[in-house]
């Protein structure tokens, strides 16, 4: 998917995730915080490609990756997100308070690349090291950029006007249960013991 690509379904991503009320945080949160966050990660995981986008403007960081793990290898993957949530829990400074539902707008963007990219023929990696593509190809690479455009903007305008029933649906109920139960337990990880 090309860059374009990743930003409109990362705006389609974060209207649904806060819509149909994925998590609390995102329910409640602010647009201002959601939308940015999303598309402020959505080009992430290709720093693995020196000739994406981002690789383009960060070849120092692009390259040594791109050696290390290959393009759609470990960037592409559930670990990464764990691993830069926790890098991100780690080095942020107690003093410099990121709005929760900024963090999770952050989430959105980052998986939101990596469900765009299962999308395509060649898919991705998402229990990296483990080397099962994980693909749905709707998207074929010689159909060009329209239909890449049509699915985003079908999606997002789905996402605007999609049924207000829909955070009943026992699938949606789960996955927030789900979500939010992993987030108690990776801040209960990060988190200093204070000695009790």
């Amino acid at each position: 998917m090309t860059a374009e690509g990743h930003l409109l379904f990362s705006i389609a991503s974060a209207v649904f995730a806060k819509n149909a009320e994925l998590t609390p945080v995102l329910a409640d949160g602010d647009w201002w915080h959601i939308i940015p966050s999303a598309i402020l990660t959505c080009l992430l995981p290709d720093i693995d490609h020196p000739k994406s986008f981002l690789g383009q403007r960060l070849k120092w960081i692009a390259k040594p990756i791109a050696r290390a793990f290959g393009h759609r290898g470990f960037t592409h993957s559930l670990l990464a997100v764990f691993a830069v949530l926790t890098f991100f829990y780690l080095q942020v400074p107690e003093t410099w308070v990121v709005p929760s539902d900024a963090i999770q707008g952050m989430v959105v963007g980052y998986l939101s690349h990596i469900v765009a990219d299962m999308i395509t023929p060649a898919g991705v990696p998402l229990l990296w090291p483990c080397r099962w593509r994980f693909r749905l190809p709707l998207l074929a690479p010689q159909k060009g950029n329209q239909l890449e455009r049509v699915l985003c903007l079908a999606f997002f305008a789905w996402a605007v006007w999609m049924p207000q029933g829909i955070p009943e649906n026992s699938v949606i109920r789960t996955s927030s249960q789900l979500i939010n139960s992993l987030q108690n337990g990776f801040n209960r990880f990060i988190s200093p013991h204070t000695g009790q």
